[in-house]
């Protein structure tokens, strides 16, 4: 299924942005193929969203994703009840990390460094070359996802921003920018949930 065609059709006025949304699914698909993984920040609202990116890419999302024959085979080692139930329950994901949740390690820095440290801290210490930094900012302006974003395009990361308005000074720094035409936080965010499922329903026809 075309899901980038069947989102342009739904929300028309995301036509304007349909090749960087068809670039950032390459940029995750590839990074995927190669045994990457995604790292995804932002604030509020948009920390929400990175957690429902995580919870859409994990697990099934609207396809049926069959483990690998080698882990079934793998699990036939292991206690009959335990193999059992896993093979029927466990669900092959794409490895995604939302950088929102660590509140231990988020309040440290916020008290130790500073807290606009806190996003581009883990991308130091979980990001390697060849996996994707994606930065959710609807002003595009956000301090401490841009200081992520400028860490992970140190390490070796590809980097994608999902924005609105003008795009901030995310649009300028990332590798690929997804600037939604619009100005008002919640009507920004109100078109980047259907941008990011869309990109979760690629990958997921792509690789199941």
């Amino acid at each position: 299924m075309d899901y980038l065609q069947e989102l342009t059709t739904r929300y028309p006025n995301l036509k304007l942005v349909s090749d960087s949304i068809n670039s950032a699914f390459e940029t995750i698909r590839d990074s995927y193929v190669a045994g990457g993984k995604l790292l995804i920040a932002g604030n509020g609202g948009s920390a929400a969203d990175s957690e429902h990116i995580v919870g859409e890419l994990m697990k099934n999302f609207v396809k049926r994703r069959s483990l690998p024959r080698n882990f079934i085979h793998a699990l036939n080692n292991c206690p009959e009840e335990a193999a059992s139930y896993l093979s029927a329950h466990l669900q092959p994901g794409f490895p995604a990390i939302s950088l929102t949740g660590h509140s231990a390690l988020s309040s440290a820095c916020v008290n130790d460094i500073d807290g606009s440290v806190v996003f581009a801290q883990q991308v130091y210490c979980l990001g390697r070359p060849g996996d994707v930094f994606l930065g959710i900012s609807t002003s595009g302006s956000a301090r401490n996802v841009f200081y992520a974003l400028i860490t992970a395009k140190a390490v070796g990361l590809k980097t994608i921003a999902l924005t609105g308005g003008t795009g901030g000074i995310l649009a300028g720094a990332a590798d690929t920018a997804i600037i939604v035409p619009e100005n008002e936080t919640y009507k920004i965010q109100e078109l980047h949930l259907p941008v990011y499922h869309s990109l979760c329903l690629m990958l997921e026809e792509y690789f199941f």
